[in-house]
């Protein structure tokens, strides 16, 4: 068998290399793009085609991924992510417009959807990233710097991640990306002074809501009461007005009960059977 191989190998030499020439140089004709990526195909240096480009609400399978055939030696592939990518700002301190210091961490979302442009401005997608990142702190700390804490905390702050990421997108747009979304992670006082003012602050303000809630309860608490006590006198008149026997009566009734009823008292009254306080006793003659 050795011997067989030998032999074919002597006779057949040159068509043997022959046929593995070809078979690299054909396997080097192919090359896969995969869905997640796009590629630009450069061919001596200068952008040729794009395979797999991104386009908005294609369905999946029908991108032009695949197998794509190149010039060996002639042409180069260069692959870009498809796919939606992050820029994370690193943590740093931003003054508000009412001069407070705040430590906001910060990300941004985009994806390539120029890819020759892309290739032209930038060369690789992490280079993007690098471009876009100061960018995204120099907006922020712009966008930031014209609201208050306070308004962060509201709707307002929607506001605000909508205006930074029409200022980045438009930088973006230069490398042929898309900025898709900005979003603030955290936006927190400094540790310190700072904060144990902006707590002192905050819970002198909800004292002082307290005390105004609390007043306001007082001063409606003695309203309903002056109008309780004011409809009772009117009752009272009322009653009298129709019998004055009956109101005397009861008057005297509820004055006993409180004068004699008295637990626990030690005090002694002592009254003469025929005083005026004791009429009713008598049958109010």
């Amino acid at each position: 068998m050795e011997q067989t191989l030998i032999r074919l190998w002597q006779e057949q030499k040159a068509v043997l290399i022959a046929v593995a020439v070809a078979l690299v140089v054909l396997l080097s004709c192919v090359t896969v793009v995969g869905e997640e990526e796009q590629a630009v195909i450069v061919r001596l240096g200068e952008p040729n085609r794009v395979v797999n480009r991104f386009r908005p609400n294609t369905d999946f399978g029908q991108t032009g991924a695949g197998i794509v055939l190149r010039v060996p030696f002639i042409e180069q592939v260069v692959r870009i992510d498809k796919r939606v990518l992050d820029v994370q700002m690193e943590r740093q301190q931003v003054t508000s417009a009412d001069q407070r210091r705040l430590e906001v961490d910060a990300y941004a979302r985009f994806r390539v959807i120029d890819p020759v442009k892309m290739y032209q401005t930038a060369g690789t997608v992490s280079r993007v990233a690098e471009q876009l990142s100061p960018i995204l702190n120099s907006a922020l700390r712009q966008e930031l710097g014209k609201r208050t804490f306070a308004s962060l905390l509201t709707a307002d702050r929607g506001q605000a991640m909508v205006n930074i990421r029409k200022g980045l997108d438009r930088e973006a747009r230069e490398y042929g990306a898309q900025v898709i979304d900005v979003r603030i992670k955290r936006a927190d006082l400094p540790d310190g002074a700072p904060l144990d003012s902006a707590f002192t602050r905050m819970e002198t303000a909800r004292q002082q809501e307290a005390a105004t809630i609390r007043a306001g309860g007082q001063k409606n608490a003695q309203i309903i009461r002056a109008t309780a006590e004011a409809t009772a006198a009117k009752t009272y008149a009322d009653s009298y007005g129709k019998d004055p026997d009956f109101y005397d009566f009861y008057r005297a009734m509820q004055s006993y009960d409180t004068t004699f009823s008295q637990k626990g008292s030690s005090t002694s009254i002592v009254l003469s059977p025929d005083n005026a306080y004791l009429r009713q006793f008598k049958g109010g003659k």
